[in-house]
């Protein structure tokens, strides 16, 4: 339970303000949806003016190396020379890449190349070819603050089918971000990515979603793209979340690989394409933090 706030106490986001001009009438918003049987956030999830500072300055960093990587990305790279690049420039920028050690996971990026759906490990073996695409997924850490995004980078010459799944994967994001709003729901901006994919004959992957990111590297909520509209958790001003679904060419099985437990791959062999872009609920739509 809530401790209660008095109306003129100091609210409880770290504002300053008193409760009854800062968050009460949200509160109240609040309560009376979750009384409806709604799933809704808690408070350690609305992230306040002084937090999202601090994570837009994280951010800046994700999206600097990921543009570097955009602009450098070729056909005979290795993948571990992605990983390396990724350390040194988040390092001299005064970051920390996010995946390093989170977990026993022993690098500072995820390069999951053609059928690996994430986690893919970077190596010296894995030469990037013509014909390749390629998701690099780069999470920063500065100052305490998380930020978290990933890119589709085509090698070469790329077979059109490929291309149409890396396009309409992006278009499913361009989609789902549409439907951020507040007191909207995750599951409507979920079904209008899942609807999208199959609608191009694709299918979504269901044991791995989007997540809250900001104060820490995996927050509340979890974020499922095979939803309907109206479900999962109320969307309130202050929320910070990923999109990034994980669209699979063929069928919507995976199985992660025995020997490392993290890189995932499609059952069928078949290629799968992740975009991912790092999302904030405003008082009047959304903006995105992180690309």
């Amino acid at each position: 339970m809530l401790a209660k706030i008095g109306r003129n106490d100091p609210c409880w986001c770290g504002s300053g303000k008193k409760y009854k001009i800062c968050h009460q009438t949200f509160d109240e918003r609040i309560a009376r949806i979750a009384s409806q049987g709604h799933k809704v956030p808690s408070r350690k999830i609305i992230k306040n003016a002084a937090q999202l500072a601090g994570i837009r300055e994280s951010c800046k960093i994700n999206i600097a190396v990921l543009d570097y990587i955009e602009a450098h990305i070729h056909e005979g790279m290795n993948t571990a020379e992605i990983d390396q690049i990724v350390y040194d420039m988040t390092r001299r920028m005064g970051g920390i890449p996010a995946p390093l050690h989170y977990q026993g996971y022993p690098y500072s990026v995820c390069t999951s190349v053609n059928d690996q759906v994430c986690h893919g490990f970077p190596s010296k073996d894995v030469v990037l070819k013509s014909g390749d695409i390629v998701n690099v997924d780069v999470s920063t850490i500065l100052n305490g603050y998380f930020s978290d995004s990933s890119r589709m980078f085509c090698i070469g010459e790329v077979s059109p089918e490929k291309k149409r799944l890396v396009e309409v994967t992006k278009e499913c994001v361009e989609l789902g971000l549409k439907e951020v709003k507040p007191w909207g729901f995750l599951g409507d901006m979920g079904q209008a990515v899942h609807d999208h994919a199959f609608a191009n004959g694709y299918t979504v992957v269901r044991e791995i979603g989007g997540h809250g990111v900001g104060l820490e590297f995996h927050e509340d909520p979890w974020v499922s793209y095979n939803s309907r509209r109206g479900q999962e958790m109320l969307m309130v001003p202050g929320m910070t979340f990923t999109i990034e679904p994980m669209v699979n060419m063929g069928k919507v099985d995976i199985y992660v690989d025995d020997k490392n437990k993290w890189e995932v791959y499609t059952a069928d062999g078949l290629p799968s394409a992740q975009w991912e872009i790092m999302v904030l609920v405003t008082e009047d739509g959304h903006e995105v933090l992180c690309w």
